[in-house]
């Protein structure tokens, strides 16, 4: 199916296409320099390969059926629970007269559902979380509430960390930067931004940093959700409205609502939904003040969507901002160093001019192996925010250690180092991340997400089955995450894949055969899209070539 191209597309060519249920964008985008009727037009070409197949239906009905059970004997397991456990494991004690910490059905669940698999969704560490990571074991005698460690450990592959890049290293050059700049600074700024924490690293940072994504400036904050959450109120204000898409993060969540701005949520990438909303917001303004404009519209997306593997239609977003005169706040946590051809992130990926973001975000968590956020713009934003921001004038300024380590990374992707390791780890991760999605699709699992992606979500539904990968896939030395409720919809837990360049070739096929296994073993090749089992020769596959 071609969708009909919209005014507002006149200068680019968009055509969207549903196969075997895989949405194919294909974007197009006209250069619009004058040119002569014998000099064809010059166009760049984006395929978009998003895969978003639903469960068979039996699958769909025994997860609902499952979850019933869960429920049903959870509800019998706390009516039993002075019986069973005893109390001081399950009740607050001092605290009569206090309203409940938590609303009911979240201590519920936590308690009775979430507490059956929680050694599943997050296991105790004690080593870099490199390509391969060390695991401390421990053991529960009493059904998940409480756990205690062995004394062992266990060295594990490592396919549930967001080590991009594989930047999270013991040893190298932005190791030993880190390690240097304590020498020099120490390992606490001492202050915020505003009062006495601003150093000339966190300056020589923020200056390369502007470089690197082709802004006039940037400014950092020591933690990534807090850079959204004490940013975005200084943005925005009562009056103002934000358009945001549904699975946005919950630091942008937070962001958003703190200040009073009106907020309204479209479907995730549905860009039809967001341009009726941009006209309605613009045709009615705000309701409850006679129909005043809004003083500004704020469009807040994410470069790729952390527990979807998807990522933003940035061209068709860019546009529709234009179109509608609103502003764009791009947040590329996930996207920054692990997309496009220089590492760039989204803007970098789609070959947009970063100019046309208006915020740009992003966190130094993932990709650059350290802590911290930033956000880059215009000179006058940043300055903006240096002045009236909480992040500023309240929360402590970036730790030098991880100033340092960020500005190694930098020079390395900006081959300021006078290697090609930036260029080699950004096209390993690529090639890496196809290989394995297109090995994954062989096998028969269901997988959402875009080819491009590093984030590579599993679809197992059912948590007895998550429970079952993730301990299974213990055992065979391979580290990974299950993921449900309330970070997905209670009826799509899945296990989420990390990739990363630090991942050898032999690494990828050993977890691949291992997960295959495991598939066959508890049913989870739920698959019904062809497939193609022609061998996949690694070193051949093209990354950004589109």
């Amino acid at each position: 199916m071609t969708l009909q191209v919209d005014e507002f597309r006149r200068n680019d060519c968009y055509q969207n296409v549903k196969v075997n249920g895989t949405l194919k964008t294909n974007w197009c985008p006209i250069d619009n320099k004058k040119t002569s009727n014998k000099e064809p037009l010059r166009q760049k070409t984006k395929v978009l390969r998003e895969s978003f197949e639903p469960p068979p239906f039996l699958t769909a009905i025994l997860t609902q059926i499952s979850f019933s059970l869960i429920m049903l004997l959870s509800f019998i397991s706390q009516f039993c629970s002075r019986i069973f456990y005893p109390p001081k494991a399950i009740e607050e004690t001092g605290r009569s007269g206090y309203p409940l910490l938590f609303n009911r059905f979240s201590m519920f669940y936590s308690r009775y559902v979430y507490r059956r698999v929680r050694d599943c969704w997050n296991y105790p560490i004690c080593s870099v979380p490199g390509s391969e990571v060390v695991l401390k074991d421990r053991v529960t005698n009493d059904c998940g509430w409480t756990f205690e460690f062995t004394g062992t450990q266990t060295k594990c592959l490592n396919l549930a960390s967001y080590n991009y890049l594989g930047f999270a290293e013991a040893s190298g050059p932005c190791a030993e930067a880190a390690i240097a700049s304590i020498y020099q600074y120490g390992i606490s700024s001492g202050g915020t931004r505003m009062r006495y924490g601003t150093m000339p690293v966190h300056n020589n940072l923020e200056e390369i940093l502007a470089e690197y994504l082709g802004v006039e400036d940037a400014i950092t904050c020591g933690m990534g959700y807090a850079t959204n959450a004490l940013y975005i109120p200084s943005l925005i204000e009562p009056g103002c409205l934000v358009i945001s898409d549904e699975k946005n993060h919950a630091s942008l969540i937070w962001g958003i609502k703190v200040n009073g701005a009106t907020v309204r949520v479209f479907k995730h990438n549905d860009m039809e939904q967001l341009e009726q909303m941009l006209k309605e917001a613009i045709y009615f303004g705000q309701p409850s003040e006679s129909f005043k404009p809004w003083k500004k519209i704020v469009i807040v997306v994410e470069g790729v969507y952390s527990m979807e593997g998807t990522i933003v239609k940035l061209p068709e977003v860019i546009a529709l901002k234009k179109k509608y005169k609103a502003y764009l706040y791009l947040d590329e946590a996930h996207s920054i160093g692990a997309m496009g051809k220089q590492g760039k992130g989204i803007v970098d990926y789609f070959e947009s001019d970063p100019k046309d973001v208006d915020v740009l975000m992003g966190t130094f968590t993932k990709s650059f192996g350290s802590a911290g956020g930033y956000i880059a713009g215009n000179r006058e934003l940043i300055t903006h925010l240096r002045q009236h921001s909480l992040a500023s004038s309240e929360a402590w300024a970036m730790s030098p250690p991880l100033a340092a380590q960020i500005i190694a990374v930098l020079h390395i992707l900006m081959n300021k180092d006078g290697s090609n390791e930036g260029q080699r780890r950004i096209e390993a991760l690529a090639r890496n991340t196809r290989y394995f999605r297109m090995r994954l699709n062989q096998i028969g699992v269901i997988i959402h997400g875009n080819e491009d992606s590093p984030v590579v979500p599993i679809l197992v539904y059912l948590y007895s089955k998550i429970a079952g990968m993730v301990r299974s896939l213990i055992k065979e030395k391979i580290a990974t995450v299950g993921v449900g409720y309330p970070a997905t919809p209670l009826y799509e837990g899945r296990i989420r894949i990390c990739l990363s360049a630090g991942h050898t070739k032999e690494q990828l096929d050993y977890a691949l055969k291992v997960i295959e296994k495991v598939a066959d073993d508890i049913g989870l090749k739920y698959s019904r899209k062809p497939k193609d089992l022609t061998p996949i020769d690694y070193d051949t596959i093209k990354v950004y070539q589109d």
